[in-house]
């Protein structure tokens, strides 16, 4: 009985290093996103959300207490959905961000196809994907 305990413990410890990893890769990713708008920033905070709190109470609980995700991710998780203003302001930085990148990509066909389809997933994703609330 000792050896099916401990090998369970085990298991229980490494599942929440895991976790644990994955949320602070997930938390770097989303914080890189809000500086660069080709990384989705809520869906990886999302992430780290579930990671810690797969991982760890206490994680979780300073993870829901910042800045960063009050800012960013918390009503759309709350409410499911953004309102018509903040996706607005969503679209106009993604679009002004990639429309300077791809001006400046002028010699580089391939960037810019990749920038293009990018972009366009974004305003899909963004106008038919996250529901909108009042």
């Amino acid at each position: 009985m000792g050896s099916v305990f401990r090998y369970r413990l085990r298991c229980e410890i490494t599942m929440r290093l895991i976790f644990l990893i994955l949320g602070l890769i997930a938390l770097a990713l989303g914080t890189v996103g809000i500086f660069l708008p080709i990384l989705p920033t809520v869906p990886f905070y999302l992430l780290a959300s579930f990671c810690f709190a797969k991982s760890s109470e206490k994680l979780e609980t300073w993870f829901k207490g910042t800045k960063f995700y009050k800012e960013n991710v918390e009503s759309f998780s709350r409410e499911k959905g953004m309102t018509k203003k903040k996706k607005i302001q969503i679209m106009l930085t993604v679009s002004l961000v990639f429309g300077f990148a791809f001006y400046m990509m002028k010699n580089t066909t391939v960037g810019r196809v990749v920038l293009a389809v990018v972009w366009v997933f974004h305003i899909i994703g963004i106008t038919f994907f996250v529901e909108n609330r009042e």
